[in-house]
């Protein structure tokens, strides 16, 4: 694909296991870390700079950003798309975001709101 999606994983779904394993097959991912925003920051601002940077936010936070996806669509603001993901082991998220990775481009992440759940 062209234009391959870059991650953005939230304080939340920072697993070491998760990154490595994404890195490992060279997909473009940061962290809350990488990008210094642990601690204090709220979700909207974790949102924000995956935005501005073009990241797709990968989080088990469901309901906050699910929330926040309404409230941009509804807002008329954009984002480069969201993933949520119930916490379950490291391998299973793995190979379900490679599923998803592997089938949409960024451009269709684009103000996107996907479960992982739908990518078994």
């Amino acid at each position: 694909m062209t234009d391959s999606i870059r991650l953005y994983l939230d304080e939340d779904s920072m697993r070491t296991g998760i990154i490595r394993a994404l890195r490992a097959r060279q997909v473009d991912v940061i962290t809350a870390q990488d990008a210094d925003l642990l601690g204090r920051h709220p979700d909207e601002k974790h949102l924000a700079h995956a935005t501005e940077q073009g990241r797709v936010v990968f989080t088990f936070n469901r309901s906050d950003f699910a929330r926040l996806h309404t409230v941009y669509l509804g807002s008329d603001r954009h984002h480069a798309g969201i993933v949520l993901s119930d916490q379950l082991e490291t391998g299973v998220i793995v190979r379900r975001l490679f599923n998803l990775l592997a089938a949409l481009s960024a451009a269709d992440m684009r103000d996107r709101l996907e479960y992982l759940s739908n990518w078994r």
